[in-house]
């Protein structure tokens, strides 16, 4: 075993987004530190370099705490607010990496290729004066006097104080097995009760009427329901089916709150409406003034025509009938399908299609103002290790720069 004989001011456990973020300004802040990352990864940044289809979608134009769930808005709100989207922006500008903002709010690099931001951050790195030692798995890290000694197979770093960055459980191939949550609890940390994929695809059961329709997307609205019936939460969005069920920027939204809604409430239920535009009590008004019109007319160009026939299908109409021409209890048939279409989910794809983690270490123990542990002195935690996960469209990214920002320059103040 091969041992360093060097004390590092601060250690940075994990080079992901966060962890890259923490060294440089830790750096920064502090050119006389010692400030050295680790990471277990024999290439860095899988997770940045298949971000946004391989574009990296850096952060959105606007960002709130309502785009979170986990721990409190309030608390959330508190570190967003230290590294805001504008820093954010001149930050990567400053890197060489000017940001362009798209139609939808979501801000990427104009280059439309994430390995140009993940090598402007390992550049931001090396010229702050840190180092990124890889592939440098950590497997234990450990208090020692005052500080702490980190510890793999390569040998052991003794740390004057440790930033703990090493992602949650999503895509596990990028390193993010989990082994963050050991290392947090085994310094005095408790974790959520409930640790689970989110922004994750939805599986429907085999030879569900959807899975037939494999590459077909519609704008929509899911709406998940508790047992009595009570909407819990509802994201407007594209829904893509595919041939295990459902995925698209809808079903990855409210992907985590089914998940928490199916483990409490057995009897929970996730609905789509295929015309946002419209409710239950509405459509029936609005079928009987389409007069002789078919379905398949009437929807026109707001749903693929073989979802249209599919869903009249599940009505049990004739998608070419005169819609004036229904019944009554058929226009009722058609309009619970059109607006609140049940879709009886069975799980979900896992960690490894999970793009970030849902729970983590409560940021109830975390002082953030620093992100410094309440529990351990001079330990500092950032990123998806914390309980804090972002919809999709660039959020998750944005608590990385925060977080990891707040705890890189509060750990070379510390010092």
């Amino acid at each position: 075993m091969r041992t360093y004989h060097e004390l590092a001011d601060v250690a940075v456990v994990g080079a992901g987004a966060a962890g890259l973020m923490a060294a440089c300004w830790a750096a920064r802040s502090n050119p006389a530190l010692r400030v050295v990352a680790l990471d277990g990864a024999v290439k860095l940044g899988a997770k940045i370099l298949v971000a946004g289809g391989g574009r990296c979608n850096v952060t959105h134009d606007e960002v709130d705490e309502r785009a979170y769930a986990g721990s409190t808005r309030p608390a959330i709100r508190k570190v967003l607010k230290r590294f805001d989207v504008p820093e954010t922006v001149a930050f990567f500008e400053d890197l060489g990496v000017p940001l362009k903002r798209e139609p939808n709010g979501k801000l990427f690099p104009v280059t439309d290729q994430a390995r140009t931001v993940l090598e402007a951050l390992l550049r931001s790195v090396e010229q702050a004066g840190a180092r990124i030692w890889h592939p440098r798995r950590v497997d234990a890290i450990e208090r020692e006097g005052e500080g702490f000694l980190v510890r793999g197979a390569w040998g052991e770093l003794p740390a004057r104080r440790v930033i703990l960055a090493t992602g949650g459980k999503s895509l596990p191939k990028s390193g993010s097995d989990g082994a963050g949550y050991g290392f947090a609890q085994a310094l005095g940390h408790s974790l959520t009760p409930r640790i689970t994929p989110s922004l994750v695809p939805l599986m429907l059961p085999k030879g569900h009427v959807l899975t037939e329709l494999s590459g077909l997307s519609a704008d929509v609205r899911l709406t998940l329901s508790d047992g009595r019936g009570k909407a819990l939460v509802s994201f407007e969005n594209a829904l893509l089916c595919t041939h295990f069920g459902l995925s698209g920027p809808a079903a990855l939204d409210i992907s985590r709150y089914v998940l928490a809604a199916m483990a409490d409430d057995p009897q929970a239920t996730l609905s789509a409406c295929w015309l946002p535009d419209l409710t239950t009590e509405t459509v029936d008004a609005a079928l009987l003034g389409a007069g002789k019109t078919g379905l398949v007319r009437w929807v026109g160009g707001r749903l693929p025509e073989r979802l249209t026939r599919t869903l009249a299908g599940e009505a049990g109409i004739d998608p070419s009938a005169p819609l004036n021409a229904l019944t009554r209890p058929q226009r009722q048939a058609l309009g619970r399908t059109l607006t609140a279409y049940p879709l009886p989910v069975t799980g979900d794809r896992g960690y490894t299609y999970a793009e970030v983690t849902a729970g983590g270490v409560p940021l109830s123990e975390i002082d953030l103002k620093t992100m410094e542990s309440r529990l351990c002195s001079g330990l500092h935690v950032c990123g998806e290790i914390c309980d804090v996960d972002g919809q999709i469209g660039g959020y998750n990214f944005q608590w990385a720069w925060a977080s990891g920002y707040v705890a890189g320059l509060s750990a070379a103040h510390a010092l």
